[in-house]
């Protein structure tokens, strides 16, 4: 077993602090918006210190705006929060401001942001497309047509727009843009930003983010140029299964929206939004989709087309699509970003087709380099995340996604060529047209900033983690997905609630969840049911257990996490619309009517959970988590309501599922694991309960059998119940079914299904078969919480009160995880040499920590070589109370 291949995915050392040091400054969970649109923005920071003990006494926030004019001065500010909502004059829409932090013993840092549009009035642009009665002036040359097939037979040219304006002298130029469908911004031939698929994926119904750019930098001195490439995208490309059938999901074509606003020295502005004044035509993209891939001619690249004086004379007038801006929103999360690039592993050429192996699954796309090519030479990628057993590209997988892009070159000694308006799930790529040519992997998804990191002594399970995070990001593509390769790429919400507690420590996904949430609110039906995938595409599927349980799960776990109320005010409504829905069609408490599609412990192996103990055991669990948000928000009635509902939903569930000797319908290890996790066995059965979970994991061999609902929960239920040792011997495992069995065939991603590929068999069902989805990856979670140990006391939000409690066991010799709290970095590394065990602690400044020495004679720990009395003991630990700091403690082992 060799060490997963390196990536770029890693966490920084936050900074030296002799002082206590702000850093990693946040507005609105992100750093360095450009776009804030609320008028009371939330600010934040973490905090460092190489003192022991230190913790924050107070902070003092100063917010500037234009013309560095003091905007707001909190003052000092006794406590030790970590962020503060904006207090000062009202926000300016499109203007900068820089605020600073400090801390009361000298400490500080300073960060900005931009705002967008902070009133709806402000807008001046109108939604605009391409005419289709103007003959379009772009015609394919005679001496090389397009071979489409019958799916791409149907894919409009993306469009290009440009509109030139003199806005001379200005000190200060920003724009808004946004697309019903995907746009790439121009500015004086210059690309704009870096974001990619923007301006992302949203219930365009209800919501359509808009980004913000300063382009100050761009302007020069003479007109301005502004130009746009638009394409389908999301809104009316492939989307879901079939996508030939399954386009123009929201729009038949897609729209531009942009706004600029030029500031003057006196104070002035000059705004200029999409209107009939804008020109548009079609160039060397010939088609470009999602899902099907990207055709690109470069005979006919549009050479200046964002720049001022190109001649536009043969475009046509852009037609003003509609003036309702009331869609728009602010982008609120980071966007999807080429975070890696990939070098080749392997090349190897057979009947005229190359196949490059990058090594690794990925989403993204490939940078193609052409040398020698005569004009009009047609070169094909195609993209596959296997390969057969005579070495083809294996795409059975993809059902009716193309995965496909074309290029046909211009006749330069050496063509580089990129998509733009596609992603695709591969590891392997098959290119023909031409020998002289080579591909470089672009890893592009969401660019949710780096938490945690956790690794190990064990080779298999740093591939494990590797694995995991590979697919996080490979599927956190604007919203969660469930893969990135086929035909489908939907947000499918079971998936996404049950690896969240993974997804947190792995990356802050705060911005990210909280557009996603938005998009689940606006979806919920009237009567409460929340559909299976968000942003909604499938009417006919919605209120399923497990998946439209997301509803109270994601929002209370973002809560605990990151300590921010305000998503619990947002969605507070919504849980108890779900919960509701789900008992006023089943009074008697047991989850069997309006169950939706109603999947189970979805992709469990050899087995068949019972439905109605899946379903009810989520119905409690929501009706919980309900009632802990409205006691967070001060709703006691509400409160009183859930928790009472939680209640009578337990005694059902026990009188309903429970044996008298623990024994849970159905008698499945999902079974007893959501009715352990979920406290719905009676204390006096628990232990019963806890024996058949693992005379079951015992009779199979110490084997998994859970899907997407359970399998995140073995680590932390059997450790809980003193059965560390089975969990490890469940990570592991490499026999069918595990994660290990994946592994050893090579995988770089987690599967989607244990049996993707199986000695006996081969690949598995093409009608659904990923390599490359995060939900059978919740373990990672217990590999940070458990192994590790990082996690929090039991009440405590925002990792104020964390509990290091690691998990020493398996054939692990060591083992060290870090994670980002809102706080500051919170840290532990286990070891065990010799005989002693050597664990070293780190605690963010304002937090107290609960750590549990492992221990085999109590009166050998030591905390750097003094004797530590503890504050408490477990069966095998000696328990400790630290403020912040680095501690290092050792411990007499076995």
């Amino acid at each position: 077993m060799v060490d997963p291949m390196p990536d770029d995915w890693s966490l920084p050392e936050p900074p030296a602090a002799p002082v206590l040091q702000p850093y990693d400054l946040r507005c609105e969970h992100l750093r360095t918006p450009h776009g804030v649109g609320t008028r009371t923005p939330r600010l934040a920071w973490r905090l460092a210190s190489d003192r022991r003990g230190d913790a924050p006494t107070g902070h003092r926030v100063t917010v500037r705006g234009p013309g560095d004019v003091l905007a707001w001065d909190s003052g000092w500010i006794d406590g030790q929060d970590v962020s503060a909502d904006y207090g000062g004059a009202p926000l300016q829409s499109f203007a900068r401001y820089t605020w600073r932090v400090e801390t009361r013993d000298g400490g500080s840092a300073q960060s900005w942001f931009g705002t967008g549009v902070l009133h709806d009035d402000e807008w001046r642009a109108a939604w605009i497309e391409h005419d289709p009665e103007t003959e379009p002036p772009f015609e394919p040359p005679t001496d090389h047509r397009e071979p489409r097939t019958p799916r791409t037979a149907h894919l409009p040219a993306p469009r290009y727009f440009r509109r030139v304006a003199d806005l001379r002298p200005a000190t200060a130029v920003r724009i808004a843009v946004t697309a019903r469908g995907l746009y790439e911004l121009h500015v004086n031939g210059h690309r704009v930003g870096d974001g990619e698929l923007t301006p992302g994926w949203t219930d365009y119904r209800r919501r359509v983010p808009y980004q913000v750019y300063d382009v100050t930098g761009l302007a020069g001195d003479g007109p301005l140029c502004v130009g746009a490439i638009l394409a389908d995208g999301w809104w009316s490309g492939s989307l879901g299964w079939d996508g030939r059938q399954q386009a123009q999901r929201y729009g038949r074509h897609p729209q531009l929206l942009a706004q600029i606003v030029a500031e003057h020295a006196d104070g002035s502005r000059t705004v200029i939004g999409t209107d009939e004044r804008w020109r548009e035509t079609t160039g060397p993209l010939r088609y470009a989709d999602l899902l099907m891939g990207e055709w690109y001619d470069a005979r006919h690249a549009l050479d200046g087309w964002d720049r001022p004086g190109f001649d536009d004379s043969s475009w046509a007038p852009a037609r003003v699509a509609g003036t309702d801006l009331t869609v728009l929103v602010p982008s609120v999360a980071e966007p999807v970003r080429v975070t890696q690039d990939l070098t080749p592993v392997e090349t190897r050429t057979r009947d005229g087709r190359t196949i490059v192996d990058l090594g690794q699954n990925i989403a993204g796309r490939v940078r193609l380099t052409v040398r020698g090519a005569p004009a009009g030479t047609h070169v094909t990628l195609r993209h596959g995340e296997a390969l057969t057993d005579d070495g083809r590209l294996y795409t059975g997988n993809l059902r009716s996604a193309e995965a496909t892009d074309h290029y046909v070159t211009a006749g330069r000694a050496e063509e580089t060529y990129e998509p733009r308006f596609t992603v695709h799930g591969f590891r392997y790529v098959e290119v023909t047209g031409h020998a002289d040519v080579s591909v470089l992997g672009r890893a592009t998804h969401s660019d949710t900033p780096v938490a945690g990191e956790f690794t190990c002594s064990d080779a298999m399970v740093r591939q494990l983690m590797s694995n995991i995070r590979w697919s996080q990001r490979d599927n956190f593509v604007s919203v969660p997905t469930d893969c990135p390769q086929r035909d489908e790429r939907l947000g499918w919400t079971a998936d996404a609630q049950v690896f969240l507690p993974t997804a947190c420590y792995n990356a802050d996904v705060a911005a990210f969840f909280t557009g996603w949430l938005a998009d689940l609110r606006c979806a919920q039906t009237s009567a409460g049911a929340v559909p299976d995938v968000i942003p909604h595409v499938i009417t006919e599927r919605h209120g399923t257990p497990a998946w439209g349980d997301a509803a109270t799960i994601v929002p209370w776990h973002l809560y605990e996490v990151y300590g921010d109320e305000r998503v619990l005010r947002d969605s507070l409504p919504s849980m108890r619309r779900w919960v509701d829905h789900v008992e006023r069609h089943n009074p008697g408490l047991i989850w069997r009517d309006k169950v939706g599609s109603h999947y189970g412990d979805w992709l469990q192996a050899d087995v068949r959970t019972d439905r109605d103990v899946l379903a009810t055991a989520y119905f409690a669990l929501s009706a919980d988590l309900t009632a802990r948000a409205a006691a967070v928000l001060g709703d006691t009635a509400a409160h009183e309501r859930y928790a009472g509902l939680r209640e009578r939903i337990g005694a059902a569930f026990a009188r309903e599922f429970v044996s008298a000797d623990g024994r849970i319908t159905g008698d499945t290890q999902t079974g007893y694991l959501l009715a352990l996790a979920h406290r719905l066995v009676p204390a006096a059965l628990v232990p019963a309960a806890v024996a058949h979970l693992v005379a079951d994991l015992e009779r199979r061999g110490r084997r998994l059998t859970t899907g997407f609902a359970g399998v995140g929960l073995l680590g932390p239920v059997l450790s809980a119940h003193g059965h560390a040792d089975l969990a490890y011997a469940l990570l592991h495992d490499d026999r069918y079914p595990s994660w290990g069995y994946s592994i050893k065939r090579g995988a770089t991603t987690i599967w989607e299904r244990w049996d993707g590929w199986t000695e006996e068999h081969g690949f598995g069902p093409v009608a659904m078969n990923s390599f490359n989805h995060y939900a059978l990856g919740s373990v990672g979670a217990w590999l940070y919480g458990g192994v590790a140990g990082l996690g929090q006391e039991e009440g405590s939000v925002g990792f104020r009160r964390p509990r290091i409690r690691p998990l020493v066991g398996g054939s692990l010799r060591w083992a060290a995880a870090s994670y980002e709290t809102p706080l500051g970095r919170l840290a532990s590394r286990w070891e065990i040499a010799d005989g002693v065990l050597r664990l070293t602690v780190r605690v963010p400044p304002g937090a107290v920590a609960t750590v549990h020495v492992p221990t085999t004679d109590f009166a050998s720990v030591r905390e750097s070589g003094e004797p530590v009395a503890g504050v408490g003991r477990t069966a095998s630990a000696l328990v400790c109370q630290v403020g912040s700091g680095l501690y290092s403690f050792t411990s007499a082992w076995g």
